[in-house]
């Protein structure tokens, strides 16, 4: 068995990642294993004695290899996932090898103190209001719980009630609106937080999926306090913009707690070319993003920043006699999150933005949106391919024509899975607005004018062999 300290366990693991790395511009960017194929290699009964960890390592990394879609290289498309700046992998394994829990001040004080610089830093660069709180969660589904726990709490004791002590039973009843097109995330954060995913009210979009002022200020005129508003800051789909100014000004004057779910737009605030679609943003309540998205650091990195800090702490913070506090100067991380034992997620963050700086940040979000605009242009061209949103960020959306005789939807899944089996790119279907779609997102660091020329060839060729018979 090895030692607690075996240094060779890491090198092997080195050695593992670094192979995988130089052969991810070039992989096969979907799965090649089968669902039977990857059970039979990976599972078995478990062996009633030790085995070496070395070779129990080297058998992971090879049977897992053809279930690893390679959603880290400069081809994949299909979400919003971002890739993993090297630094920040790099930071990501020292946090684990540190081991650090970072819950209280007491337990890391590095963690404590990086979160607060990196929470600082943040901010100012994604210009929100100096003062904010900021919470380091596992993605932006979490980042949105957050957010409306802590506007939960707000809006209710304006009203009298609390909520953390009381419960729900026997509340006034709490007005959720959101736009048409808002993300999936904010209705599963409204149902963990009790307040309904089907009670949300829905507010009329456009056709680019923004919601529209004019119908919000009657839906709220219509509604009674205490209110919650949910906005956007890059629709999944086509990458769009709610008009936050008019919608801050709206919900102020109904004294309305205003949400803004930014996972990957909020992002456009660092960049100087792309900021004034995020006009009107530092007047919200709170705010969600992912780093793991545009930011490209690894997974477990999501953001929330809240504009009231003692709501945020109300709705999260814990206490007990076992929890050591200080003088109420350090950051104690379990008062912005949902989590007690948490991962120190924020050394990632820090070294990412350390090493990229502001104009690092902003090359890597318009380079991104220089990108998409790149394999719009190349997809627009042929007949019978339309470009169904206007490409403002990083989101292509893509209409198919399909030959006489055969219906756009079993078209469409048509061409997505040609493409997937090719192996070039990947990328995957949605509905917009009643049409099956092709969407693509470009938000990795290594993506290329390369990648966007062979990954269109790839999709074009998928169109034109669906076509024949």
């Amino acid at each position: 068995m090895p030692t607690p300290t075996d240094p060779d366990l890491l090198r092997q693991a080195v050695d593992l990642a670094a192979s995988y790395l130089e052969r991810l511009p070039e992989r096969p960017v979907g799965a090649r294993g089968t669902l039977e194929e990857l059970r039979a290699a990976l599972g078995g009964p478990l062996s009633d004695s030790p085995r070496d960890p070395h070779q129990v390592l080297a058998d992971l990394a090879r049977a897992a290899d053809p279930g690893i879609v390679a959603t880290a290289g400069p081809r994949f498309f299909g979400f919003v996932v971002g890739g993993a700046f090297p630094v920040s992998v790099a930071a990501d394994w020292l946090t684990s090898v540190w081991d650090q829990p970072a819950t209280a001040y007491v337990l890391s004080p590095a963690a404590a103190v990086v979160e607060e610089i990196a929470a600082g830093w943040l901010t100012a660069l994604l210009g929100l209001p100096a003062g904010v709180s900021t919470g380091f969660v596992t993605g932006c589904h979490t980042a949105n719980f957050t957010a409306l726990a802590a506007a939960r709490h707000e809006v209710l004791r304006r009203v009298g009630w609390d909520v953390e002590a009381d419960g729900l039973q026997g509340a006034p009843a709490v007005t959720i609106l959101v736009g048409e097109e808002a993300h999936v995330s904010i209705f599963g954060s409204l149902r963990m937080l009790g307040l309904g995913a089907a009670r949300a009210g829905r507010v009329a979009a456009d056709a680019q999926g923004r919601m529209i002022p004019e119908a919000l200020e009657r839906a709220l005129a219509a509604a009674r306090p205490p209110i919650i508003v949910c906005a956007q800051a890059g629709n999944v789909n086509t990458g769009a913009f709610d008009p936050l100014a008019s919608i801050a000004a709206i919900t102020r004057k109904h004294g309305a707690w205003l949400h803004v779910d930014g996972a990957f737009g909020l992002w456009a605030a660092a960049s100087p070319a792309l900021r004034h679609h995020l006009a009107g943003v530092e007047q919200a309540d709170s705010w969600s993003t992912d780093a793991h998205k545009w930011l490209n650091v690894p997974y477990d990195s999501g953001l929330v920043f809240v504009a009231h800090p003692g709501a945020h702490q109300a709705a999260m913070s814990l206490t007990a006699s076992y929890l050591v506090r200080g003088a109420g100067e350090e950051r104690h991380a379990m008062d912005w999150v949902p989590e007690s034992s948490r991962r120190a997620r924020g050394f990632p963050i820090y070294v990412t933005l350390k090493t990229l700086g502001r104009e690092g940040v902003a090359a890597l979000v318009d380079r991104c949106c220089r990108l998409a605009a790149r394999m719009a242009d190349r997809l627009a061209q042929p007949t019978g391919i339309t470009i169904l949103n206007d490409v403002v960020l990083n989101q292509v959306l893509v209409g198919l024509q399909p030959p006489a005789g055969v219906g756009v939807d079993p078209f469409t899944r048509d061409v997505i899975a040609r493409v997937q089996r090719d192996g070039t790119c990947w990328l995957g279907g949605t509905t917009w607005q009643g049409r099956p779609a092709i969407r693509i997102s470009v938000s990795n660091w290594s993506t290329t004018e390369q990648d966007i020329d062979r990954s269109a060839e790839a999709i074009l060729r998928a169109v034109d062999s669906a076509g024949r018979p």
